[in-house]
């Protein structure tokens, strides 16, 4: 048996956090479904391919206020063509298989379908944890008691407008990594200050020993390598959404350009 299938989820974003080799891990993120489910699974396997530690399957959600514009367009799309929460779950068993792989979700795709059925259903195809920016640490326990039970990290997110005591509060019951969002507002590319990130991530470390992986804003690799000279991870969404949307536009295959862009994101991260 491979360690994927003995492993428990959080175990092996433990091992991915320690065995990447770099300044940092590498977490990619994807939306599911989009441009159409195979070829969402055929980026995620250039992501792995391009040199990805983890893996961010975001599932498509009408109402995705974390979002950006880039990433709300690809959700609009995926919808629209009919993708539903269990065709990207299905879809994500291969990648599991190779990359620990993060459900980015919001909490009434899983309150529909019941936390204890959802949860369940993520662990049987491999997936490690969650991100679910919509739930308030005070509502979280149903959740996260159910992550726990199967071996799932309920990862928090935690931002620069986070007091003290909530950051420490929110760490004190934190799995897998900490969420550290770059900047106010949704997701997107913009710069990312070296002096702001670094105050930000130094207020994180403080509440946790857990590896800090940074998102929101991270474009290229000059913002990936300022984002490996203070944290433990670096998170890239819409750079790659964007790419993977305007090549399929054009009637390309996106995995391999966006494998190139990935290639690019770890050679800063070395």
């Amino acid at each position: 048996m491979s360690v994927s299938e003995t492993a428990t989820g959080v175990e092996r974003i433990a091992a991915a956090f320690r065995g990447h080799g770099r300044r940092a891990a590498l977490m990619p993120y994807l939306m599911g479904g989009f441009p159409d489910v195979q070829t969402a699974v055929r980026i995620a396997d250039a992501y792995a391919d391009g040199g990805a530690d983890l893996i961010e399957f975001g599932l498509p959600f009408s109402d995705p206020l974390a979002d950006g514009p880039v990433i709300h367009g690809a959700a609009v799309d995926a919808l629209a063509a009919g993708v539903s929460v269990h065709d990207v779950l299905t879809s994500v068993a291969p990648v599991a298989a190779r990359v620990p792989v993060l459900l980015m979700t919001y909490f009434n795709l899983i309150e529909s379908q019941g936390v204890e059925r959802f949860v369940g259903r993520a662990r049987e195809l491999g997936v490690c944890g969650l991100i679910v920016p919509d739930i308030p640490l005070e509502e979280s326990a149903p959740l996260l008691a159910a992550c726990d039970g199967n071996g799932l990290a309920l990862i928090p997110l935690v931002a620069p407008t986070t007091t003290d005591e909530r950051m420490a509060a929110i760490c004190a019951q934190a799995r897998g990594f900490i969420y550290t969002v770059s900047v106010t507002g949704t997701t997107g590319e913009r710069m990312v200050t070296a002096e702001g990130l670094a105050e930000l991530v130094g207020r994180v470390r403080a509440h946790t020993d857990l590896p800090v992986a940074v998102g929101f804003g991270i474009s290229g690799p000059e913002h990936a390598s300022r984002v490996a000279e203070v944290a433990d991870g670096a998170i890239v969404g819409t750079r790659l959404v964007r790419e993977a949307g305007e090549r399929a536009k054009a009637g390309e295959d996106p995995a391999p350009a966006v494998e190139a862009v990935v290639r690019e994101l770890a050679a800063a991260l070395e």
